[in-house]
């Protein structure tokens, strides 16, 4: 999924040739001008992320990968990939209902799921289980399917507060910025 700003179309229009001199006479310029918006966007990506999802920063940081604009590349990518995240990594609790966790921000509990063995109240973590949650699939338990929290990382970033933020920081930001680069270099 792909983010994109709109603002370029309208101003690439009215200022083209001015955009275009800049970046001939000036390369650096511009490709400075969009890291540091890109770098502001992205640390207001994460934090919306961070909320949204219910995932820790942690996490986010490492999921989500940033293509940065040089040279003639005039674009700031910020790639993640991934599906349904399991349980582990929303820190999760076994209770006598099954496990408690906190995707999207909110407590949810997944009915019939476990992270130990045994029978209560006398528990043990299972060494092979690596902190993940788990479903019986059989009536025996020897087929087992990881338990998954419904969050997908690339949908939430293009989505809801993430996404908002990412458009609010970087249209606020990136037209001034290169405007007053413009004003400045090009007299």
């Amino acid at each position: 999924m792909t983010i994109s700003i709109k603002w370029a179309d309208k101003t690439l229009a009215k200022f083209g040739k001015q955009i275009e001199r800049l970046n001939t006479e000036f390369p650096v310029v511009l490709p400075r001008i969009v890291n540091q918006v890109g770098n502001r966007a992205k640390t207001q990506v994460i934090r919306n992320l961070t909320k949204q999802t219910g995932l820790p920063r942690k996490t986010i940081v490492s999921a989500v990968e940033v293509s940065a604009a040089g040279g003639k590349k005039l674009s700031y990518d910020m790639v993640t990939r991934g599906g349904n995240i399991r349980l582990k990594y929303l820190n999760p609790k076994e209770t006598p209902d099954g496990v408690v966790a906190k995707p999207f921000g909110k407590t949810t509990t997944y009915p019939g799921a476990f992270l130990k063995g045994g029978a209560f109240p006398d528990r043990k973590a299972v060494d092979k289980f690596g902190g993940h949650a788990f479903y019986r699939l059989n009536k025996s338990g020897t087929k087992i399917t990881y338990a998954r929290s419904g969050v997908r990382i690339p949908v939430e970033m293009t989505t809801g507060a993430t996404a908002a933020a990412f458009e609010k920081t970087a249209s606020e930001l990136l037209q001034p910025r290169v405007m007053a680069a413009i004003d400045k270099l090009l007299k």
